[in-house]
């Protein structure tokens, strides 16, 4: 496994960071809890020391998975990232979608990021991953309700009780991470990012490298789509968001696999999978850090681990390149 130091602080990541949305089952259709915890613990045998999580992700499933997973592990030896700032329990702020729970109930959520709110979620965080400190806490959508200002002097007051160790956000474009960064050093930005999905290229990404600020590619392999597993008709679970999600319809799905064609016959020279050659490419690129993977069970955790250490080649990347830009 390769390691990565976030932008100028001491908190050092897997390059591989295992992303828990899935194993909190919401919007993803039912993961099993077993194998959930099997996955994380699966993960960090074989290096990955770094886990990304959310309340949001089941309402506090998630969470609580990932502090099962990580209960007989020194807490010293692993990275607990986790977010705010997206209320399913407290209407204020600005609503952001209907959506089912875990049990199948309709639960409307809210982008909110009020400074009592922010050192509550933090609180209920701790309690669920069963830890007094939180190695990376981020807000995890804006909140156009509440001040820059006042959010982040909650955050503050956080790192000033030792209860979280870094600040950072997640989905911030350039102008927003600046005003939150004139608060509080914030080392890190999470944003999409995949060989489908480049926008953060244009002005974001940019932003981050000239200010050094690490970027965490979340969904590196665009919701499985870049798996080379996905069919035209590809069929869904229940309560799986990607049954509505464009990036499923037929004709992308069709596109997507010409291209992923053509650069197969890299994978199989290294003879590796499309996924981890996805993974290998996503951390060369430029200005990313970190690339967030997710598994549903231990076969997947090990596979995704196994990413971190594909060497390409400086032409293997420009022919990959080359064909990322026709896509």
């Amino acid at each position: 496994m390769e390691y990565r130091t976030l932008s100028d602080s001491q908190l050092r990541l897997s390059a591989i960071t295992f992303g828990s949305w899935a194993a909190g089952s919401w919007m993803w259709g039912k993961t099993e809890r077993t194998d959930a915890i099997d996955a994380i613990r699966t993960a960090y045998e074989h290096g990955v020391t770094s886990i990304d999580t959310a309340p949001i992700y089941g309402q506090g499933t998630s969470e609580e998975i990932v502090g099962e997973a990580i209960r007989d592990i020194p807490r010293e030896k692993v990275q607990i990232l986790t977010k705010f700032g997206l209320r399913w329990d407290l209407p204020k702020g600005k609503f952001y979608m209907k959506t089912k729970d875990n049990d199948g109930r309709f639960i409307d959520v809210y982008k909110y990021a009020g400074k009592e709110s922010v050192i509550e979620e933090c609180e209920n965080s701790l309690k669920r991953l069963g830890t007094d400190y939180i190695d990376l806490y981020q807000i995890h959508w804006p909140d156009v309700t509440t001040p820059v200002e006042e959010t982040f002097e909650a955050v503050e007051r956080l790192l000033e009780q030792g209860k979280i160790r870094y600040a950072g956000v997640c989905n911030y474009d350039a102008s927003l991470a600046e005003k939150a960064n004139q608060v509080v050093d914030i080392v890190s930005n999470q944003m999409p990012f995949s060989m489908v999905n480049r926008k953060i290229e244009e002005e974001t990404l940019p932003w981050c490298i000239a200010n050094n600020k690490s970027v965490l590619a979340y969904s590196p392999m665009e919701r499985g789509l870049l798996t080379g597993k996905m069919k035209p008709g590809q069929k869904f679970g229940e309560g799986d968001h990607r049954k509505i999600h464009p990036s499923f319809k037929d004709d992308h799905i069709i596109k997507v696999n010409e291209f992923l064609k053509a650069i197969q016959p890299v994978a199989e020279k290294h003879e590796v999978t499309l996924a981890q050659l996805v993974l290998r490419w996503t951390l060369e690129q430029k200005g990313i850090t970190i690339a967030l993977a997710g598994a549903r069970n231990a076969h997947q955790a090990s596979q995704n681990a196994k990413a971190a250490d594909v060497k390409l080649s400086s032409d293997e990347l420009d022919f990959i390149n080359q064909k990322v830009d026709e896509l």
